[in-house]
């Protein structure tokens, strides 16, 4: 039976480190046939540079690919290998047992049909098993196999297998995974591996490799009608406009109607191709090209669905993320979210709880830190194509991305949408904002003033708006502290709260600006990536950003209400400047030097200089 005949096995191989899962596919690779001579060869070599075995072939090294792994003895990229038995084709997914290398692991459970979970016999399960255990499970794998390994070091014992063997089932059980296996195995002899174990003959059970060999691969979505994510107009000419992606679910033939979501436009399906090949059906897995019989607008991001059962579109979900990031996750905080081919900008609103990966009790928590996972409730800018992920996994999963650094931070797979998404409605207005702030005569603006705190923002800010008051303008001063005296006060100055305050105030300055005011804004409000947020809830040129730029030993110096003194004699915690960094504007609409005693007068003279005609009239 040739490759291509054979039933395909997506295996993602984990574990805590150091428990063999490298040494177990490196020999299970050797032992199928699929390692050539002059790999072996290269292995010998290998095994006398960089081995840990005395000597002997150090079957890891067929996997641990990176210089860096091979010298530590650890796998930390994810490495691929393609291999197969006399009945089955696998893609074997070797994952860090690391736990900074966690993030890793999630990449390869994603993918995977079965979950071969390696665990020393020596120590049994630990932390780190159980949280890959508990990602595999909340990734959609329903197949895990406990490979327990070393068993030669704790003299084969019958009665420690099966102790770890029981123990496993009941996690595995816990976490609603419905096939669980377990088989123990020497994988640096071989033990198990393909062949039977004669140092174990009370174990009656199959091998590794005839257990995968024998595993029914379930469906990866449930989802029976077609749902194509565009990934790419295809448009060479002018005569021929394609929507390329691959098939996520469902089949598709040439005539079905189709709606495109989530403009909700509808047509149907003129042609099918596969590459240069015009085909009449395609199935989950194609990679295609549709062409619709209208002319309608269709971009990167969009997905083509059967207008029978069309998957929901909204901006509010619930959902289990894992964070990835070495900053926590923080509500409230902007970041992009990667779902299917679209990207958009949103938020987790609410951070329900946070699974203990060893006892897998909910308790609450304000953020989610660097490896944990929690249950999450998702507000993005814009709506999008979902589904659940034990539905779909394509329209049923994404990724969260830092908006400054770039780097995936999150990953999440979407338990169900939230009601609020499709019961609340933008409701309709007759008078609208231009009406408004024509009434008023003025254009309305959010000026912002940030610093450090005895940087001078509220002194500033407070004589501005007297000078504004005095034109005729009709403005709203909000104070940081005042704020925090009513809408704020439940409130306090971690750095999740710090942000839950800015997101706030940007929402009631948004409100104001709105109603036609001149606002201004005097708040420390320490990071950019919160000062980032509020700037996008406005129309480019409504918000202003004032840098009050003093430094820190002024500030000190002067400390109007004596808070820097408390935050050095330890008695007032998360001060900003202190004990909380400031992330200063890079680039400021205004940059006010107020390190020294330039008189107030002057300096609403240079905003207002510098500002124009950004509070002028209509």
């Amino acid at each position: 039976m040739s490759d291509g005949q054979k039933s395909l096995l997506r295996v993602v191989f984990c574990g805590s480190v150091d428990d063999g899962k490298s040494t177990l596919i490196g020999r299970l690779l050797a032992d199928t046939g699929n390692v050539a001579d002059d790999q072996l060869a290269a292995l010998e070599a290998d095994s006398r540079r960089f081995g840990t075995t005395g000597g002997a072939l150090d079957y890891a090294l067929l996997v641990d690919g990176l210089e860096a792994e091979r010298e530590q003895a650890i796998t930390i990229d994810v490495a691929y290998r393609y291999a197969s038995s006399k009945t089955r084709a696998y893609i074997i997914a070797d994952t860090p047992g690391h736990i900074q290398y966690t993030r890793n692991m999630a990449t390869g459970a994603s993918q995977a049909d079965v979950a071969v979970v390696l665990v020393d016999a020596r120590l049994g399960i630990l932390e780190q098993t159980r949280r890959h255990v508990t990602i595999a499970a909340l990734f959609g794998v329903r197949e895990v196999v406990a490979a327990i390994n070393k068993m030669d070091l704790i003299g084969f014992s019958e009665n420690h297998y099966t102790a770890i063997a029981t123990e496993f089932r009941d996690l595995a059980t816990q976490l609603g995974i419905s096939a669980v296996a377990t088989v123990p195995l020497v994988a640096r002899d071989g033990d198990g591996v393909t062949q039977a174990s004669a140092r174990m003959p009370w174990y009656t059970g199959p091998t590794l490799l005839a257990h995968l060999d024998g595993v029914t691969v379930a469906a990866r979505t449930q989802a029976s009608n077609f749902r194509l994510p565009v990934q790419l107009v295809n448009r060479p000419n002018a005569d021929f406009r394609g929507y390329c992606g691959t098939l996520s679910a469902g089949g598709a033939q040439v005539g079905d109607a189709v709606v495109v979501l989530p403009s909700g436009r509808t047509s149907s399906i003129a042609a099918i191709h596969a590459g240069d090949i015009a085909c009449a059906r395609a199935d989950a897995g194609d990679a295609v090209t549709f062409v619709l019989k209208d002319a309608i607008d269709v971009s990167r991001g969009d997905v083509i669905a059967a207008v029978a059962a069309q998957p929901a579109v909204v901006d509010q979900f619930a959902a289990d993320i894992v964070w990835m990031g070495e900053e926590a996750m923080l509500p409230g905080r902007q970041y992009l979210f990667k779902c299917g081919t679209r990207s958009v900008s949103g938020s987790i609103s609410s951070l329900r709880h946070v699974l203990d990966v060893s006892s897998q009790a909910k308790s609450a928590a304000r953020r989610l830190a660097f490896n944990e996972i929690g249950h999450c409730h998702v507000a993005l800018s814009q709506p999008v194509v979902v589904e659940p992920y034990d539905v779909n996994h394509d329209l049923g999963s994404f990724i969260i991305i830092d908006k400054t650094t770039r780097f995936t931070v999150g990953a999440g797979m979407i338990r169900h949408t939230l009601r609020r998404a499709t019961n609340i409605h933008q409701q309709a207005v007759d008078i609208d904002r231009a009406a408004r702030a024509a009434a008023l005569g003025q254009t309305p603006r959010c000026i912002w003033f940030t610093g450090l705190s005895g940087a001078g923002k509220s002194t500033i800010a407070n004589a501005f708006e007297k000078r504004l008051h005095a034109e005729g303008r009709h403005t709203y001063l909000l104070d940081g502290d005042n704020v925090r005296l009513g809408l704020n006060r439940d409130l306090g100055f971690t750095t999740a709260d710090r942000v839950e305050n800015i997101r706030r105030v940007g929402e009631v300055a948004k409100l104001m600006v709105d109603a036609g005011l001149i606002v201004l804004v005097a708040f420390i409000s320490p990071f950019r990536a919160e000062r980032q947020m509020v700037r996008d809830l406005f129309a480019p040129g409504e918000f202003i950003e004032v840098f009050v730029d003093a430094p820190l030993d002024v500030c000190e110096a002067r400390d109007p209400k004596g808070l820097y003194a408390k935050a050095r004699a330890g008695s007032l915690k998360n001060f900003t400047g202190i004990d909380n960094p400031y992330e200063p504007p890079l680039t400021p609409e205004v940059h006010i030097d107020a390190g020294g005693n330039i008189p107030v007068d002057k300096l609403l003279s240079h905003i207002t200089e510098i500002l124009g005609a950004a509070t002028g009239g209509t």
